[in-house]
């Protein structure tokens, strides 16, 4: 709605006293109110759009980077030109028809259509044979559970992609050593896709539709090291996500923010994990109003990641990947006052006391056992509600947490569906 008359508020509602706001409310707000209501918008048409498969520019490489800069359909990095020779090599890599669509997403209520989705992938530097993996990511862009629309909301999340299955090997993805570090081409191009996506499917546009206060940049395709989840007895991520050991699969959730638990010390899984769930339970802040407050209870899926040997260790010692969330759930808390400083006090997210969404059935007994503010409760409704993953340097005791975007990017995942003759394609590819 191009000419949707707007009646402006100076400043920030939040950061003004109720004297303020008033005084803003009444000056000016007020007024273009009045104004939108007694006068008709003039009329405006949005521009023309090219076609799939229309011709946009001819050039050199610079020209055609200018060009695609010019009109916010880059990321300010170079891209490969979309030519329809490359793209046709992409839609070789999938038995959809280019034409079908995935989905329609907003904020600009875009159709994503295969083509589309190759476009994309071309652009990114992706190569071809990651079309079906681009595809699934595509199709759970599209799906409701995940949010897409709140890709561009002001704490300016970032997607963390999760791949799963042989096909990790099959093309070479990264799972071991600088995992989530760029510089491998098959994790690096796939996590640019994505933020390309974003922009050209969606329609997220930097000072426009992309609101994020502090801006992340994409992150590169976090692969799960199947090897040592087997090794340890773990089910991997797409098992965890409802689908059969063995299947590829993408998995996408927002995640606020990450960081790095270095040196985790111990030969047991009791010495090992206090470190973990305070390093869990700290890196989550405000994200705690998923799990307690408004409609969005119990959406708040935290993410943490373990170098093969931790796992390893832990499963040495009898412990299952469910061990380790129970663990979570009982030691990775805060205190009660925290939570509700938060929920009422220091964020914009009021709600009531923790004892009375309890006491409406809102929230577990857990959150109110009794009264003393310095209680510890869980930051999840569940022990399920953590997702734990394995992957980077097999020699390293490190690990590395996630603070989850709740509702706002919720974890959803797809199955990469592989075209016909996958085994020949991929050999016919790897010949020089």
């Amino acid at each position: 709605m191009p000419n949707l008359a707007v009646a402006m508020i100076p400043g920030h509602p939040g950061a003004q006293s109720v004297e303020e706001l008033r005084a803003n409310v009444f000056s000016v707000t007020a007024q273009q109110v009045i104004d939108n209501l007694l006068k008709q918008p003039d009329e405006q048409e949005l521009p023309p759009e090219p076609g799939a498969r229309d011709i946009v520019f001819s050039g050199s490489f610079e020209e055609v980077n200018a060009y695609f800069y010019e009109r916010e359909w880059s990321d300010g990095l170079p891209i490969v030109p979309p030519t329809l020779e490359k793209i046709e090599e992409f839609l070789s890599f999938t038995d959809r028809d280019r034409d079908e669509t995935l989905g329609i997403v907003l904020p600009e209520s875009r159709a994503v259509t295969i083509w589309a989705v190759a476009v994309n992938g071309v652009m990114a530097g992706c190569r071809p044979e990651y079309m079906p993996i681009l595809v699934a990511l595509a199709e759970a862009m599209a799906d409701p559970i995940y949010g897409v629309e709140h890709s561009g909301n002001t704490p300016g999340a970032e997607t963390l992609i999760v791949l799963n299955g042989p096909i990790i090997k099959q093309l070479g993805f990264n799972y071991r050593q600088g995992v989530l570090r760029d510089g491998f081409l098959p994790n690096t191009s796939v996590g640019r896709f994505w933020r390309l996506a974003l922009r050209n499917l969606a329609g997220f546009l930097p000072h426009k539709t992309d609101k994020g206060s502090f801006g992340n940049t994409f992150r590169v395709v976090l692969a799960e090291n199947e090897d040592a989840l087997e090794k340890a007895g773990w089910p991997p991520n797409s098992v965890d996500m409802g689908f059969e050991a063995g299947d590829n699969t993408v998995t996408i959730t927002r995640m606020t923010g990450g960081g790095v638990l270095a040196s985790v010390t111990g030969s047991k899984p009791e010495q090992m994990m206090p470190y973990i769930a305070d390093g869990l339970a700290k890196q989550t802040g405000w994200e705690i109003v998923f799990t307690v407050g408004g409609l969005t209870f119990g959406t708040l899926r935290p993410a943490l990641v373990l170098t093969p040997i931790l796992a390893q260790t832990m499963a040495r010692a009898g412990w299952s990947k469910d061990d380790v969330k129970r663990y979570l759930f009982e030691h990775a808390r805060m205190p009660a006052w925290r939570v509700e400083a938060f929920t009422e006090t220091w964020a914009d997210f009021p709600i009531v006391s923790l004892k009375h969404q309890v006491n409406l059935g809102r929230l577990p007994k857990v959150f109110a056992e009794s009264d003393d503010p310095n209680r510890l409760v869980p930051i999840v409704l569940e022990p399920d509600d953590f997702m734990v993953l394995v992957s980077g340097d097999p020699l390293r005791t490190n690990a590395y947490v996630f603070a989850h975007n709740g509702y706002l990017g919720f974890p959803t995942a797809k199955k990469i569906v592989l075209p016909k003759n996958w085994e020949q394609r991929i050999a016919a590819r790897a010949k020089p």
